[in-house]
């Protein structure tokens, strides 16, 4: 079973919103992060938005700081990234992933999901 499986990707406007999910599968910690990153075509994956899931920590990217709000549901394992005043340059494919302490690198996540592809236009 893959370990997080992303969804709510899609086409929309710039200056528009999306909300995408997070369900975390199969973790045997009681606290882990989980964070959101992106990867457009050419470009390095880039961090997003991370959280603890059993407490409060979030931190977030300069570039995604306030428009950007990751959240979490512990109940059902979920994770989501709520996404307001979108630009064309938020195009990518966004990914979440799992890592069992707050990192902002990727390298610090062995787990992820397959990807949700985000468009923006102009």
């Amino acid at each position: 079973q893959v370990p997080l499986v992303e969804s709510g990707g899609g086409l929309v406007q710039a200056g528009g919103s999306l909300r995408l999910s997070c369900a975390t599968f199969g973790s045997t910690f009681t606290n882990y992060a989980v964070g959101w990153f992106r990867q457009a075509p050419g470009k390095e994956r880039e961090f997003l938005a991370v959280t603890m899931f059993s407490d409060t920590t979030t931190r977030y990217a300069d570039s995604v700081q306030g428009r950007f709000t990751i959240s979490r549901d512990s109940a059902n394992k979920m994770v989501y990234l709520q996404m307001s005043s979108l630009k064309p340059e938020d195009t990518a494919v966004y990914y979440c992933a799992r890592s069992p302490f707050l990192s902002t690198t990727p390298s610090a996540f062995g787990s992820w999901g397959r990807g949700t592809q985000v468009t923006v236009s102009s």
